[in-house]
């Protein structure tokens, strides 16, 4: 059972719902944590075990791709191993019957399309493909990174043979513009905005809830942490997200 004023705001999260005609999540790496895969500042994250390679210095020095690839490598292991969460599945069904637009992800792990959801915004692209920093050449991930953790070399692309990388947005890489505009677009015509799992400090993603909100949309914000957007929020709530989605879950579908 939930503390009474848990309870609250999800009764007021249920009713928000109910009423929105054009509702938008925008998510962080907080909603895959209970998926297992590990957040980029949490002392088991990314960047608590290795150093940042930058895109420049991917696309100029052979070390900085091996290093890259060598990453990458590794964490595709906590991707393919993850499955979506009650969260991910929550925000699929509220696609499909609740009126929501969609999602705008800044995470890389392809859990919202593997719970269902048919309207996503990958803002850093995903780690699903890698694609050809030359060509258009795109393919699944899994086989290249098999090749290279079966020989420690960094592949090339088959069609061109210019550089591959995962189909992310690499520090250093400018984020594609197309996606960002969408995704202010979407922002800007909500009417329920749920940012969920994210610190809210990366930019330009980070302005996105703040533009929902300037349009007039209800803003929610639940992360574990505060982030400087809480005092615009209508709804700021501080529980794991699967507690909070599990209720919001169960009272709209009974």
């Amino acid at each position: 059972m939930l503390e009474p004023a848990l309870s609250e705001d999800v009764n007021t999260l249920v009713q928000w719902v109910r009423q929105s005609a054009s509702g938008c999540a925008f998510t962080g790496a907080g909603i895959s944590t209970e998926s297992g895969i590990p957040d980029f500042r949490s002392p088991g994250g990314v960047w608590s075990k290795n150093r940042t390679v930058y895109f420049d210095d991917f696309c100029r020095s052979g070390e900085e791709r091996k290093e890259y690839w060598r990453q990458k490598s590794i964490a595709h292991a906590d991707f393919a191993r993850a499955r979506p969460n009650v969260t991910h599945q929550t925000l699929a069904l509220l696609e499909q019957h609740h009126d929501f637009r969609g999602v705008i992800t800044q995470n890389i792990d392809g859990l919202h399309q593997t719970a269902g959801s048919k309207s996503v915004l990958e803002l850093h692209g995903t780690a699903r493909e890698v694609a050809c920093l030359k060509c258009e050449w795109r393919e699944p991930a899994d086989n290249w990174v098999a090749a290279f953790l079966a020989t420690d070399v960094v592949p090339a692309c088959p069609r061109c043979g210019g550089l591959i990388k995962h189909a992310t947005i690499s520090f250093g890489q400018s984020l594609e513009e197309s996606t960002l505009q969408q995704a202010a677009e979407w922002s800007a015509e909500a009417d329920l905005y749920l940012a969920l799992g994210s610190s809210l400090v990366v930019e330009p993603a980070a302005s996105l809830p703040r533009l929902a909100k300037s349009r007039g949309a209800r803003l929610v914000i639940i992360n574990r942490d505060e982030t400087p957007l809480d005092p615009l929020a209508d709804l700021n709530i501080r529980a794991p997200l699967g507690v909070v989605f599990t209720a919001l879950l169960e009272q709209l579908s009974a």
